[in-house]
């Protein structure tokens, strides 16, 4: 059962006596609620995500759409009883990253592979389908309650050492997923930034029609 639409730009809520902070995106059109729910903290709860969740939201995953079908994308994944691999995805990630994602109950890499199984040509489309099928990975998980945070920083070529990832795939981004957590367990900045309200640029920046730069007719208010 999806909870119902929130309005506020903050809400906390009492979870198991931790205190829970969601961030509903003030949209300026209707948008779905789990579009308007998910967002990306950095501060997650001590609490363990059940293995039928976690099977839910790859399962989301599986069901992205793909050029030719091909599905290039995998994921490594750890969770915190797996107390080495853990430690073995917490080892490739910057150190920034290390110092908030240690506290997530899972840790994850998106790998995708570069080339189409059938004829091993080249696929131009296997990052952009791995971050599709990452992207409703994200939304299932926050049907669940879940946040997930997408990281840029870690080292590919450190993961592809210590995972022995092959050849001809690479991984495209860290994942930290997660019930979300209280603020408060932050250091200062990033509490900061964990509070600060969330923006994004109006579609008429970015949505076209007829030439580049011409805003399309329908994104304007």
């Amino acid at each position: 059962m999806h909870r119902p639409l929130l309005l506020n730009h903050q809400i906390r809520m009492q979870a198991q006596g931790v205190e829970l902070m969601l961030k509903p995106a003030p949209s300026d059109y209707p948008v779905h609620e789990l579009i308007r729910e998910r967002w990306s903290p950095r501060a997650f709860a001590d609490k363990s995500v059940p293995q039928d969740v976690l099977r839910s939201i790859f399962e989301a995953a599986r069901w992205a759409p793909s050029s030719n079908n091909e599905q290039p994308w995998a994921y490594l994944i750890a969770t915190k009883e797996d107390k080495d691999g853990f430690a073995k995805m917490l080892s490739v990630l910057v150190e920034f990253n290390v110092g908030w994602a240690k506290s997530a109950p899972v840790l994850a890499l998106a790998v995708a592979n570069l080339s189409f199984a059938k004829n091993n040509a080249p696929n131009r489309n296997a990052q952009y389908d791995t971050g599709a099928a990452t992207a409703l990975l994200s939304v299932e998980a926050t049907a669940h309650g879940l946040a997930v945070h997408q990281m840029a920083g870690f080292d590919p070529e450190k993961a592809r050492q210590v995972f022995g990832i092959p050849a001809g795939r690479e991984a495209i981004a860290a994942i930290a997923i997660g019930y979300p957590g209280d603020p408060a367990s932050l250091p200062q900045p990033l509490k900061d930034r964990e509070m600060a309200p969330r923006t994004r640029k109006p579609i008429a920046e970015f949505v076209m029609a007829g030439h580049w730069g011409h805003t399309a007719p329908f994104a304007t208010k």
